[in-house]
């Protein structure tokens, strides 16, 4: 290893912690005998040779009973990988367990997934820098040329022991640490091939694997996917794939990992290259489909107004390609930018609990001033760092008080503080300025010169604590209250001085400012009596409700009906984007049975979701009419006896009793919602 921070990862530290001298000699020194132990003040010889026969003849580590083939070991890795003990899975790796061996799981198919999915940080951490263990590399002399890599036994013999077609690499995997092997320390890449095997080579040098690594890609990557060669890639290959231009047929395009990007390029002319940021997926799941007469396996990744599905071109590299994604998807320490992100660069840890506290705990009196349970905060904050996504924060099953605790443990711990403790000083000093205006321009200046990540996540917890004291009527946090508690959170510092407190409080304060000026784009929030709408309400009324939306180009309002599954609050929030958020309201009706008695008909474009080869997967032409709660749709207006097909109306009020869907009744209001697609039922 060296002594790189880029190298030395929070995991691999966790991992020397566990592990160390002690736990490590009571494995490889378990059969040591008194007469081969090294003195207190052995030569440079002595050492080096006590080291050969410890490490690379094994010669005094302890024996595992009762495994004694290759089979049993694999199976015995598997197994321990799943659970806490690193001690074990280091017992079965240097006893010969194949660190890359079939697990007999299709989904997760190696021992790294296999960690993966139950969690264990630390095995992944461990079979990641010794997938290598066991493997004896041969010095081999190698030429790339004519589109072929061939190997020889040493530079004088003119007749190539193997060679690699070039064009049969489906995938380049890049090592950029040092990894010790029985030969010695190389920089290593691996082939992944579409015959299945999977080769890997050494260079002595980082400069020699360097030159390698971008001689083979440029040589397997064609021309039109150029683009991807100039990134300093750890993966790049090529996979199926089909999103949102088409997912209905598979695509051959070309990829390329960059630490949490992933770079993509179909390899047509006209389209551009492509990125998805790992780090804001909102889904990551794999699953297994059915192609023609074989299952493939399918990896979903949903960004931001994109979806990609990708499958490899053989097992072992879809497998490569996962474990490489999922990794780099994941949080990685606890830097800011360094945690999974939402669609606006806000950590999902923050983002999540920012929301559930302004959903249940706004009217809470002294919010943010009572403390939670630590262990339940310890937990909630594991949770979090294991897979952030699928953290669900939910009334029933968390208390606001251990969430409220969350936030601020992460904001206090993690690696760089909110307010750059380098920019400290500069902070403190613009409360010199007696004038607010001067003031103002210096904290706005600070705030630019912040990383984006902190950026994005001050500005969502500013807003939030602006929210929370315009009810301080309820839940009597002031300003300043406020800003006492998150003094020391923001600066990362032990307790709260006056000044910081001041500073906490004038960046609140700023949101307010903000929102009095319509020229500027990031306004706070608007607050609407519907944040006290009480749940018992509206469960036991039926209510319908609908955003007012301004059109400027008429002077007019339009009506857009919620869907049931929409969330109320997240939507009133987001009028903060519009031009003049005040001009925009929700509609709250009373429900009435009226709609029995209601007709409505519309020619509009219908498809039903299936893929018909005579129809061409197209929207067709169809006259649809709304009547007596079904959905009846005509093949053509003058064909009215008979419905094409009739499908139920939604239901008036959903479970939750919270909102009513309904079809737009206005050309302005159709405007304004999707498509109608029909897929065994109504969606909008």
């Amino acid at each position: 290893m060296k002594l790189d921070s880029s190298i030395w990862t929070n995991e691999l530290i966790e991992l020397f912690l566990d592990v160390g001298n002690k736990n490590s000699n009571s494995f490889w020194e378990a059969n040591l005998p008194p007469e081969d132990e090294l003195c207190k003040q052995p030569s440079p010889e002595q050492r080096a040779s006590f080291i050969r026969r410890k490490y690379k003849k094994r010669k005094y580590k302890k024996v595992l009973e009762g495994l004694n083939t290759q089979e049993e070991l694999n199976k015995a890795l598997c197994a321990a990988v799943v659970l806490p003990d690193i001690l074990q899975t280091m017992a079965m790796v240097f006893s010969g367990a194949d660190v890359m061996c079939a697990t007999g799981d299709p989904e997760y198919s190696t021992p790294y997934l296999l960690a993966q999915k139950a969690g264990q940080r630390l095995q992944m951490e461990f079979l990641h820098h010794n997938k290598l263990s066991g493997v004896y590399m041969v010095r081999r002399w190698c030429t790339l040329e004519g589109g072929f890599l061939s190997y020889y036994d040493n530079e004088k013999n003119a007749s190539p022991i193997g060679r690699v077609d070039i064009s049969d690499v489906v995938s380049l995997a890049i090592i950029n640490t040092e990894i010790i092997t029985e030969t010695g320390p190389v920089f290593t890449f691996e082939l992944y091939l579409r015959s299945q095997k999977v080769l890997v080579f050494g260079a002595e040098t980082s400069d020699a694997h360097q030159d390698w690594t971008h001689a083979i890609a440029k040589c397997f990557v064609p021309a039109r996917a150029d683009a991807l060669l100039r990134q300093d890639s750890e993966l790049i290959g090529r996979l199926h794939y089909k999103d949102g231009h088409d997912l209905y047929h598979w695509r051959m395009g070309w990829f390329a990992l960059v630490a949490s990007e992933l770079y993509f390029c179909s390899g047509d002319e006209d389209e551009e290259e492509g990125v998805i940021q790992l780090k804001r997926l909102q889904e990551l799941t794999v699953s297994t489909h059915m192609e023609g007469d074989r299952k493939i396996q399918v990896l979903l990744m949903v960004e931001s107004g994109r979806t990609v599905y990708i499958h490899g071109i053989t097992k072992q590299d879809f497998a490569l390609w996962h474990s490489s994604i999922q990794l780099a998807a994941g949080t990685d320490g606890m830097a800011l930018g360094n945690q999974q992100m939402n669609k606006n660069d806000v950590p999902i840890i923050v983002d999540s609990c920012i929301a559930f506290v302004t959903q249940c705990g706004l009217c809470y009196e002294g919010i943010y001033q009572k403390n939670g349970d630590p262990g339940r905060v310890a937990q909630l904050l594991k949770e979090f760092t294991k897979n952030a996504r699928v953290v669900k924060l939910r009334a029933q099953d968390h208390r606001l008080e251990d969430v409220t605790d969350t936030l601020k443990s992460f904001l206090s711990y993690s690696e760089d503080a909110l307010l750059a403790k380098e920019l400290y000083p500069f902070w403190i000093s613009a409360l010199d300025e007696l004038d607010e205006k001067v003031r103002v321009q210096k904290y706005s200046y600070y705030i630019q010169s912040l990383p984006k990540v902190n950026r994005s996540t001050l500005g969502a917890l500013l807003q939030h604590l602006y929210r929370i004291q315009r009810c301080s009527h309820i839940n009597q946090m002031s300003t300043e209250k406020l800003a006492c508690v998150f003094s020391s959170c923001l600066f990362q510092t032990e307790g709260h001085t006056a000044q910081e407190t001041r500073v906490d409080s004038d960046l609140v304060d700023l949101c307010h400012l903000k929102s009095q000026s319509p020229a500027k784009h990031e306004t706070a929030p608007i607050f609407t009596p519907l944040i006290f709408i009480s749940q018992s309400i509206v469960k036991q009324v039926r209510w319908r409700f609908a955003f007012i939306y301004p059109t400027y180009h008429l002077s007019l309002c339009s009506e857009r009906p919620l869907h049931y599954k929409e969330k109320i609050l997240e939507q009133v929030l987001e009028w903060s984007s519009l031009e003049d958020p005040s001009s925009a309201f929700l509609l709250i009706k009373k429900y009435s049975d009226k709609l029995k008695d209601f007709i409505k008909g519309e020619q509009l474009k219908f498809k039903d979701g299936s893929s018909k080869l005579l129809l061409g997967n197209k929207f067709q032409d169809r006259y649809l009419v709304l009547q007596d709660k079904k959905l009846l749709l005509y093949k053509d207006i003058k064909v009215l006896s008979l419905p094409m097909v009739i499908c139920k109306y939604l239901h008036p009020c959903c479970s939750s009793g919270s909102t009513f869907a309904q079809f737009a009744s206005g050309p302005a209001a159709v405007a304004s919602l999707p498509i109608l697609i029909f897929q065994h039922g109504i969606s909008y």
